[in-house]
């Protein structure tokens, strides 16, 4: 099954909330290297390559002897830059492996594309993993998804789905501290899309959905255009860096361990 994919990681530096992060060093190299790292070692993966914007980021990447291109300054999400890139390709699937999360598990990428794989029928792969954290079912940056009894999405959400309802005279949040059974009823979104070429030229060329709008989750989009989108559940708890917290956060646990 080697050689199914090509994953694409798509990394711009004029990130909002922490400028620059692809090049901020974790363990001595910049925290790109680390997922294309990652992503060399999934076992589906026969090629890596970092699409971005910006000449630093490049330069960087190449320094470190992996493949990156510089796509244009006209692409509006990492989306459009890896479709960019997905255009100059003959593979069939491509994965969208964000740029900040140096911690993702190589088996978390080969979980996305199985499912493409296994039925020619399924345009779009992506993966799930558990919310362990009252805090995080609250929390709008934690994406939370819910899946039919097939294992397709119903739907996205930065809000707490499903609703679970709380015991009585206790909100939501009462009813979670108090029983950490409920908070298996929640899924975290990894935030991972394996596509196959064709839909994903085609998908990023769609115009943003209304919900897509509303949520800020560009999932959505195929949502409610009728694609569904197979989650495969994973156990390992990915961590996305979004800002200063979440960088020092995983610069420790990757100084503090060996980095396998």
């Amino acid at each position: 099954m080697k050689g199914k994919a090509v994953a694409i990681i798509p990394a711009r530096y004029h990130s909002t909330r922490l400028p620059g992060k692809p090049l901020l060093p974790l363990a001595k190299i910049p925290m790109i290297m680390h997922v294309v790292e990652r992503a060399r070692r999934a076992s589906l993966i026969s090629r890596v390559i970092v699409a971005t914007d910006d000449e630093r980021i490049l330069s960087a990447v190449r320094a470190h002897g992996a493949e990156a291109l510089l796509t244009s300054v006209d692409a509006q999400s990492g989306t459009d830059r890896v479709s960019e890139v997905a255009a100059l390709l003959d593979s069939e699937v491509i994965v969208n492996v964000q740029g900040d999360e140096p911690l993702i598990e190589p088996a978390t990428i080969d979980a996305a594309i199985e499912p493409l794989v296994r039925d020619s029928d399924i345009q779009i792969g992506t993966t799930s993993e558990p919310i362990d954290s009252v805090e995080d079912v609250f929390s709008t940056n934690v994406v939370k998804v819910v899946t039919d009894g097939r294992g397709f999405a119903l739907y996205f959400s930065r809000s707490p789905v499903p609703f679970v309802r709380p015991a009585p005279g206790l909100t939501l949040e009462q009813s979670l501290r108090r029983d950490a059974r409920l908070l298996s009823n929640y899924r975290k979104h990894s935030g991972l899309y394996a596509y196959r070429k064709d839909f994903l030229v085609r998908f990023a060329r769609m115009g943003p959905s209304r919900l897509e709008r509303l949520e800020c989750l560009e999932q959505l989009r195929a949502l409610e255009n009728g694609f569904g989108i197979r989650v495969v559940e994973v156990e390992h708890r990915s961590i996305g860096v979004d800002t200063e917290q979440d960088y020092e956060r995983v610069k420790r646990l990757i100084e503090e361990s060996t980095y396998d």
